[in-house]
């Protein structure tokens, strides 16, 4: 076994900031026990203290903060939509305006760099990390929401659209309610999304590999903010980023535990409510810390390309023994559709169609924005190698066009039992138990509802395990080599976390959360791109 390269060393030309800030120097090294301890003395220190006086807290007045969490959520959403519909359109414009420009010549890590991980490894840990529980989630529930909302049509009280429709909906043409309903999914797991990450995961990789700074996200802003990015304004940024990451991660991992025990109790009648998801919660991330423990390439690597293999033999099965024929005309279908509802989809003014706009779209964009420090620095971290304008075309349209499958394989087998079949189970299913129910329909399956729990559960550990090395590498102030039990700190304290909104709110406490994480983390960003633009114009570029 050889020892691996550097990364923080390039290879070939690159244009290194000059500074005299070294990685760690505001670090606090201390033994509790036999254990070693290597922290940013504020970074650690607050974000630490405000995790675990938030847990205290929501654990000791559940009844208390539900009403709040609900508040917080409703308010921000139907605030603040116009916001987040800009904003996710400004990462999609930025992203193609670096990729398409000369600026995409640059490469990750130098002129000369190699990439670190083939694209099938690679592939996998974009996928999984950046939209695994997800896709179990959403991708029969979202489908025959927008489907059924889209197909009844609108309705008007007091001046005020109160459907769920997308757009104007199509009542009571089918054809069109499915077309726009796909394309209303789509919206919300292909080109913004993964635009956000890919912003901030460019910026982190730049900065990192070619300038030679902390793999933190202060280093991001130095062009803006100079030296003064080690001190108080680059100490905000960092804490921020480790709150946004765990509320994040938080509601994903509320997310898969509370469709782990709907499968669970569909299989086997395990009781549902909270116990059942805290006792998953509990189990997963003590699975999740021997993963950690393990490391980014024995751990997350290796749970990723499982998890890629088991979800590419599900939506194999579903495609070869659902609507064969449906599914492989949908995917182009509803792509053309996409693409074709985009514009009105994306457009931040002038909606009437708000329950959709705000309820769906502000939410996801605001958990996205929520998720992208952990995806994005974890996307850099294995990115190195990439020219920019690779980084960014695999970034956006690759998982996106995976997303457009995934949702028409399992959206476009949920409406077709329902159309052509009458089969009305998934549609009235619960949120978490729709995809079992549309599996129900199928042959095996028991045998393909437990291979979906599994995923949700290998996905829950992969986003743990993921989260936990990207929120120890901000608060050791940028050292990726931080000692163990650092990580699990926050292994253990992604899971009280999810807990203590669980128990105090449910998947609307976990949703505001999320909401009003994104909304700091949205101006950071978009502050961000400025700077990334003028890092990469001072980049040396391959002839």
């Amino acid at each position: 076994m050889t020892d691996k390269k550097d990364p923080m060393i390039p290879d070939g030309a690159v244009n290194p900031i000059d500074t005299d800030y070294q990685v760690g120097q505001d670090n606090i090294i201390v033994n509790v026990g036999p254990f070693g301890l290597d922290i940013h003395n504020r970074v650690f220190a607050i974000s630490g203290l405000l995790v675990v006086a938030f847990v205290v807290l929501t654990l000791a007045f559940q009844n208390q903060v539900e009403p709040m969490f609900s508040g917080m959520r409703s308010w921000l959403t139907s605030n603040l939509d116009g916001f987040f519909l800009a904003a996710g359109n400004v990462f999609v414009l930025v992203c193609f305006v670096v990729a398409f420009s000369p600026l995409g010549r640059v490469r990750l890590g130098g002129t000369e760099a190699t990439p670190d991980y083939s694209y099938l490894g690679w592939f996998s840990m974009l996928f999984a990390a950046g939209m695994g529980i997800g896709l179990m989630f959403f991708g029969v529930s979202e489908p025959l929401s927008h489907f059924g909302s889209a197909l009844g049509g609108t309705a008007v009280e007091n001046g005020v659209r109160t459907d769920w429709a997308p757009l104007g909906g199509a009542a009571g043409d089918a054809a069109a309610a499915t077309r726009l309903g796909m394309a209303a999914t789509i919206f919300h797991w292909a080109l913004h999304p993964w635009a956000i990450y890919a912003v901030l995961a460019l910026g982190l990789a730049l900065f990192s590999f070619n300038k030679g700074l902390p793999l933190t996200i202060r280093s991001v802003f130095y062009p803006l903010l100079g030296e003064r990015v080690w001190g108080w304004p680059g100490h905000f940024i960092d804490i921020l980023a480790v709150l946004a990451t765990l509320f994040g991660l938080a509601t994903s991992l509320g997310y898969g535990a509370a469709q782990a025990s709907s499968g669970l109790n569909f299989l086997f009648g395990v009781p549902l409510g909270n116990t059942t998801q805290v006792l998953l919660v509990m189990g997963i991330s003590a699975i999740a810390l021997a993963s950690v423990v393990a490391g980014l390439d024995a751990g997350v690597k290796r749970l990723s390309e499982i998890n890629m293999l088991l979800a590419l033999l599900l939506m194999l099965f579903v495609i070869t023994v659902g609507p064969t024929l449906d599914i492989v005309t949908g995917f182009f279908a509803n792509l053309g559709a996409y693409l074709e509802y985009l514009p009105a989809l994306a457009n931040p003014v002038g909606r009437e169609d708000v329950n959709y706009s705000q309820g769906w779209t502000a939410f996801y964009w605001a958990w996205w924005i929520s998720w992208s420090p952990f995806v994005g620095m974890f996307i850099a971290r294995v990115s190195r190698g990439r020219t920019v304008r690779e980084f960014i075309v695999s970034v956006l349209i690759v998982p996106s066009l995976a997303c457009v499958l995934w949702m028409t394989v399992f959206g476009e087998t949920a409406i077709t039992q329902l159309v052509r079949d009458g089969y009305e189970a998934a549609s009235q299913a619960e949120l978490p138990l729709q995809l079992f129910t549309m599996l129900d329909a199928l042959p095996l399956a028991q045998i393909t509802s437990f291979i979906a729990i599994v995923l949700v559960v290998v996905f829950f550990v992969t986003s743990s395990d993921s989260g936990s090395l990207v929120i120890d590498v901000i608060s050791a102030g940028g050292k990726v080599d931080a000692p163990v039990p650092q990580r699990v700190f926050w292994a253990v304290f992604q899971g009280l976390v999810a807990i203590a909104l669980i128990l105090g709110g449910g998947l609307v406490a976990l949703q505001a959360m999320a909401v009003s994480t994104g909304l700091p983390f949205a101006i950071v960003l978009l502050v961000a791109s400025v700077s990334i633009i003028k890092g990469l114009a001072s980049e040396p570029r391959p002839s």
